[in-house]
């Protein structure tokens, strides 16, 4: 029988890495298929959504808005903040009313830290600039305040920077629940049979890197930018959850609110029909 090839992508963040350690690796293998892992960083993965050109890959919350026709949400694989998201930081401002009229570096028009920035500020103007060259754009001077995703949300305090606002923390403290941030998604034309299968092969990715650290951890780092081990391995378990393994109704529960809060706002077109895989 021919294997089916099946196209993965993910963004090279260890976080990402981490989860699909085990398939990458080869010890998860998934019968009559040939798993193709494509890294790019997520902005590229959400343009590439938008042609629906992948079988499976890591997108931006905000991004599934406008793919929702061709993908399925996968109850495996999401990158949610447990009290912690994207950060506004600034070297010169301390308050979100400080920044009125003041330019922000955002992380990409379709990332999920720019939805939120768009829900939940008013009157900053916003320029979206490569996510990793926010924190040098801001310490030149080109732009007042930067919102941080990756790695960035960890580090910014040894490089100067302080917090304006933790999207994690307030989103937290409104609505209690968790911050949906990335997704892994799967093409509907595959049907659903084999879509539950590949989502249950990402599932089974995640947890042989929680039982096989002393390997997965050090091959997730090798994806760390400018972070130590220790950073690193705190960064992975951040973003590599129990709600990771299954997003749940919890998870379900704060996608809806997002896309509730996004549309209200006119950021996104309208409320997705989520059906989990």
């Amino acid at each position: 029988m021919m294997e089916r090839i099946i196209r993965v992508g993910h963004s090279p963040d260890p976080d990402d890495a981490f989860m699909f350690y085990g398939l990458s690796s080869g010890k998860v293998k998934l019968e009559g298929i040939t798993i193709q892992h494509h890294l790019e960083d997520i902005q590229t993965l959400n343009e590439r959504a938008f042609r629906g050109e992948l079988e499976v890959t890591a997108i931006s919350v905000h991004a599934y808005a406008f793919v929702a026709d061709k993908y399925w949400v996968m109850k495996t694989g999401a990158s949610m903040g447990e009290g912690y998201g994207p950060v506004i930081v600034s070297k010169k401002y301390h308050t979100l009313e400080e920044l009125s009229g003041k330019r922000v570096a955002t992380p990409g028009p379709l990332t999920t830290a720019t939805l939120l920035f768009k829900i939940f500020t008013e009157g900053i103007d916003q320029v979206d600039v490569p996510f990793d060259q926010i924190m040098d754009r801001v310490s030149s001077g080109e732009f007042d305040a930067g919102l941080l995703i990756h790695e960035g949300q960890i580090t910014y305090p040894e490089q100067g920077f302080h917090k304006i606002v933790d999207f994690g923390e307030l989103w937290q403290r409104l609505y209690g629940l968790p911050l949906p941030l990335g997704l892994d998604v799967v093409r509907k034309d595959l049907g659903e049979e084999l879509a539950r299968k590949l989502s249950q092969g990402l599932r089974q990715s995640i947890h042989f890197g929680y039982t096989h650290q002393q390997d997965a951890i050090p091959y997730a780092l090798q994806y760390g930018r400018g972070i130590n081990a220790k950073l690193g391995e705190r960064f992975v378990k951040m973003y590599v959850s129990e709600l990771t393994v299954d997003m749940g109704e919890l998870g379900l529960k704060a996608l809806e609110l997002l896309y509730r809060l996004g549309s209200e706002r006119g950021v996104i077109p309208g409320i997705p029909t989520i059906e989990l895989f």
